[in-house]
């Protein structure tokens, strides 16, 4: 390449003659690069785009990485140069892979489709990648691209793919513990991702510990209900509400105690859905039923439910408070809510019992609750 950065002939002839690989793949480093800069006049561009298509099938492999690892983040780069490149092997599509701009979803869909796990996992890593494509990489993925896709933020992933990636890997770490970390969530799949964890913790203390498998699925889902809670908190809509409501409820894990959490953390609009699909009556007749200022409605409501009264006085209470305090989800607010439920709880069941905070009345009560209904 001349001084001022053109193409000049020199270089092509050295290019295309010179047998030394290092040497062309040097020579390719200064052509690619002055696209990268945009040192080139158009028709020298031109130039160097043709020579580009002779070297994407260049015999050495050097030459052909140096030349996808310079033209990767050339965003107009043409599309044939960057598919062809792309479906070399591994060592050099990977640059072109994670970092094309040049490639559509099709030629990422055909490659996936085609190639090896180390091509999939370049795609992968792309750091921007649409639903459709990870759709595919969790198709036709290995457990190891599934794992480099959860880690990916920067991809976009149905709620359709998350349940497909926990069909096929619910028992693999590798990709649970990523996805549990990831930005945001479908709350159903966070429903299923608490759950799992929570039955691989179950095995854990029933194997490592003198502990029966009843008193540890006891404590599991303790944990899982204010695991649960707390994720509902951070805010869903009423529409991801309902598809999780009915979720628990299909696999038999809409329990009172956990709609009880819920309106303990503030969140009246769970309670009342909740309650609603617990109960088997419209959720404008729950809100009428909770809202009664004789406070008949909650307990008809509680007993056509078969929750026993110890929950029953603690959700009065919770309704009350809810009732009292104007809360409008601004920074602390759940905290305050919380401790005035705990200070009200206490209050009223007095000496009953032992426990320093609500976890333990409802814990308790619950517990005596699963007793009870066992005698009967």
């Amino acid at each position: 390449m001349s001084n001022n950065g053109s193409l000049s002939p020199a270089d092509v002839e050295w290019l295309l003659t010179d047998r030394s690989a290092s040497a062309r793949a040097e020579t390719v480093e200064k052509i690619a690069g002055g696209i990268v800069d945009a040192g080139f006049s158009e028709t020298e561009r031109r130039e160097a785009e043709e020579i580009f298509r002779i070297l994407v099938n260049d015999a050495e492999v050097l030459v052909r990485q140096t030349l996808a690892e310079t033209l990767k983040s050339v965003p107009d780069l043409p599309h044939d140069i960057a598919k062809t490149l792309a479906s070399d092997i591994a060592d050099v599509a990977t640059p072109m892979l994670s970092f094309s701009a040049a490639l559509t979803d099709d030629d990422l869909f055909e490659i996936i489709s085609s190639k090896s796990d180390l091509h999939q996992m370049a795609v992968a890593s792309r750091s921007v990648i649409s639903e459709a494509v990870s759709d595919k990489l969790a198709e036709s993925g290995s457990e190891d691209v599934v794992a480099t896709l959860m880690q990916n933020q920067g991809a976009e992933i149905s709620e359709t793919t998350y349940e497909k990636v926990l069909d096929q890997y619910g028992d693999s770490e590798k990709i649970k513990e990523p996805m549990a970390h990831r930005a945001t969530l479908p709350i159903t799949v966070t429903e299923r991702l608490v759950t799992m964890v929570s039955d691989k913790l179950r095995d854990h203390l029933v194997r490592h510990h003198d502990m029966s498998p009843g008193l540890a699925t006891d404590l599991i889902l303790e944990s899982r209900e204010k695991t649960m809670i707390g994720f509902i908190k951070d805010g869903a809509s009423h529409a991801d509400l309902v598809r999780l409501i009915d979720q628990l409820h299909a696999n038999g894990r809409l329990t009172p105690t956990i709609i009880l959490r819920a309106l303990c953390m503030g969140d009246v609009d769970f309670f009342e859905t909740a309650m609603a699909k617990y109960s088997n009556i419209a959720v404008a007749n729950v809100h009428i039923l909770v809202n009664d200022a004789g406070g008949n409605g909650l307990k008809q409501l509680c007993e056509k439910s078969n929750i026993p009264g110890g929950l029953q006085e603690i959700m009065k209470v919770g309704l009350e408070v809810a009732n009292e305090l104007d809360f409008d989800g601004t920074p602390g607010d759940r905290e305050r809510y919380r401790n005035q439920v705990i200070e009200r709880v206490l209050t009223h069941f007095q000496d009953s019992f032992d426990g320093e905070n609500v976890d333990y009345l409802i814990g308790k009560l619950g517990h005596n609750a699963s007793a009870a209904n066992k005698a009967a």
